[in-house]
């Protein structure tokens, strides 16, 4: 009850189970294989402190996992509490610098259908911060890609990332000084980073296609 924190009837479940384990476990002993011409004295192994603290370890493991005490994953929905405010935030700051860079609304299927028209100021939020989400995701999954892709996975977030923390200061910086249109550094940089998210994100597509290509 003082080891696992639970009431009586829970703590002489646990004591059942280790009890039963105790008494019906196999006991497996590994030993050395003796050279040619030596006779070697048969070793029970039930004896052993070893064997024996290595099978009561198990047995509570197992007694553990049968009373409903293993570890509890972590709840995901304080992660949705976090996004929904910086989601708002990023949006509006990196629609807010497209928008004093030149983009805006377009007409999408021009001939083909007039009416449909789409802001292009919403591609950059999209884009940058969605492959660095993609970008980190690679990095640190235990089942993603080789070290080249690990690799490439993590500079290419951090570099998303920083590219999204300066567009949010350039925007805000420029907001406060009443500017209407950004200076063409600012404008060559921002119209550049659709270009640089699409070879970004398909450079790390290839590598982990090429992964799974070896595996197969």
């Amino acid at each position: 009850m003082t080891e696992f924190r639970v009431g009586a009837p829970k703590a002489r479940a646990i004591l059942d189970a280790l009890n039963s384990e105790r008494e019906n476990a196999p006991v497996r002993v590994l030993h050395s294989v003796p050279e040619s011409g030596e006779n070697p004295a048969p070793e029970t192994g039930t004896d052993k402190p070893h064997v024996r603290e290595q099978q009561q370890s198990t047995v509570q493991v197992r007694a553990v996992a049968d009373s409903g005490l293993a570890p509890r994953p972590v709840p995901s929905w304080p992660l949705l509490l976090l996004a929904l405010p910086a989601f708002v935030a990023i949006w509006g700051g990196w629609v807010g610098l497209g928008r004093l860079t030149g983009f805006g609304p377009i007409e999408l299927l021009p001939g083909i259908w007039d009416g449909l028209s789409i802001n292009s100021a919403i591609t950059l939020p999209i884009g940058v911060e969605t492959y660095a989400a993609f970008a980190m995701r690679v990095w640190l999954s235990d089942a993603t890609g080789p070290a080249r892709a690990r690799e490439f996975a993590k500079w290419s977030a951090f570099g998303s990332l920083a590219l999204g923390m300066a567009g949010q200061v350039a925007y805000h910086l420029m907001t406060a000084a009443g500017v209407t249109h950004a200076p063409w550094p600012i404008t060559t940089l921002v119209s550049c980073l659709p270009v640089v998210v699409l070879g970004c994100g398909a450079a790390l597509a290839h590598l982990l296609h090429a992964r799974q290509e070896v595996n197969d």
